[in-house]
């Protein structure tokens, strides 16, 4: 990991039939947004809502902010999805702009071996440290991003016909190993902790996940970072901005109508925490819809104002996710929420509202330091 110089855009000049500008303001945007909410899931905002709606009109809003259970889609499903989509889109962007600089093919797989190594032993670190001593553990979507971008990497300069086409076959390939696997006790493709999934995790790391993850979803998910490197392609592309937005949603428009299919059916319900292949396409097919409206609004029409609260968080997204994930999980947030709730205490504000004030602090604390690294002009990148 190292430090780089970087500032926000500056004003860029319309991209309607134009080239793309030095920066897209809509992922940018978008990946700020994400940073955003899962620096409020990490300091507990969520868990505190959907406690206390529980059982009441608001739950059906609350818990959406939380995974499904097993066989269905809320909101926060998608978060993961858009991570992924979101670092094959920068993907495209920043291999361009190195191809344009004429760094050759061999130098840049360096460095996309180099940032996947990164990347994994990040997320094995995430997981490493446990109350009861050291822990090996695959199933950080930073591990699961080392692969996903390593192999969007390799195909990159393959035709966007033949990308779509390896997705497709990462979610064929997926289909056939949890639905061919023999071996007693996981033989139930989409039974937790009786699949394929929780079958490589025992050999893996002799362990399954109570909450039914698995590591293999790096195959099933790789399709939404390749499907992030096409459309920013097709973003690239000398074409005007309407035609992108046509490219985009009818990719998402063919996802969603073959995820739900899939599901509707019987053939493929759709599960998150296995990441099943019509979870995989409606997730993908979401994900890139709001792309298309973030890049509509923003980059198209030029709404850019209130950006940067987000944009601050999300051009240090792997330095807030890995200490909210880490330092805030074990440490910070608990010191914090010591100091808030004894402030709180003598004056007698209820449980509830200690716990939403404590949240926000955390938050506020977390955004803040991103805001210093960026007045610094300090950038962490793997």
């Amino acid at each position: 990991m190292q430090t780089s110089p970087g500032v926000l855009s500056p004003k860029i000049p319309d991209p309607i039939s134009g080239p793309l500008p030095q920066r897209l303001l809509s992922l940018d945007f978008m990946r700020g947004f994400i940073m955003v909410l899962l620096a409020l899931e990490s300091a507990g905002l969520y868990q505190s809502l959907n406690a206390h709606a529980r059982g009441s009109a608001l739950e059906a809003l609350t818990i959406q902010f939380d995974h499904h259970p097993w066989h269905g889609l809320h909101l926060w499903d998608l978060v993961q999805p858009g991570f992924m989509f979101m670092a094959g889109t920068a993907l495209a962007l920043s291999l361009d702009k190195q191809q344009q600089k004429g760094v050759p093919w061999s130098q840049s797989f360096k460095k996309a071996l180099k940032r996947s190594g990164w990347l994994f032993f990040w997320g094995v670190l995430d997981y490493a440290v446990r109350p009861g001593g050291l822990s090996f553990e695959l199933w950080d979507v930073l591990t699961q991003l080392s692969f996903t971008l390593l192999l969007a990497f390799l195909i990159f300069r393959w035709s966007v016909t033949a990308q779509l086409a390896v997705s497709i076959g990462c979610l064929l390939l997926t289909e056939i190993l949890y639905r061919s696997t023999h071996v007693p006790g996981f033989e139930q493709p989409f039974t937790d902790q009786h699949n394929f999934g929780n079958y490589i995790d025992w050999i893996l790391m002799h362990k399954i996940n109570r909450g039914g993850w698995v590591a293999i979803n790096c195959l099933p998910t790789a399709a939404h970072t390749i499907w992030g490197c096409v459309v920013g392609k097709w973003l690239l592309k000398q074409q005007p901005g309407a035609t992108r937005i046509k490219y985009m949603v009818t990719l998402a428009i063919i996802c969603l109508a073959a995820g739900y299919l899939l599901d509707l059916t019987g053939v493929t319900p759709i599960i998150k925490r296995i990441a099943t292949s019509s979870f995989v396409l409606v997730s993908g097919g979401y994900v890139i819809l709001f792309l298309a409206l973030c890049y509509w609004w923003i980059d198209l029409l030029d709404h850019r104002r209130h950006l940067r609260f987000f944009t601050i968080v999300g051009m240090n997204s792997i330095f807030i996710y890995l200490f909210f994930e880490i330092v805030g999980d074990r440490w910070f947030t608990g010191y914090v929420g010591a100091i808030t709730n004894g402030l709180m205490l003598p004056l007698h504000f209820s449980s509830f509202a200690q716990e939403i004030i404590t949240a926000l602090c955390v938050f506020g604390l977390e955004w803040g330091l991103c805001y210093f690294l960026y007045k610094k002009k300090i950038f962490f990148r793997v």
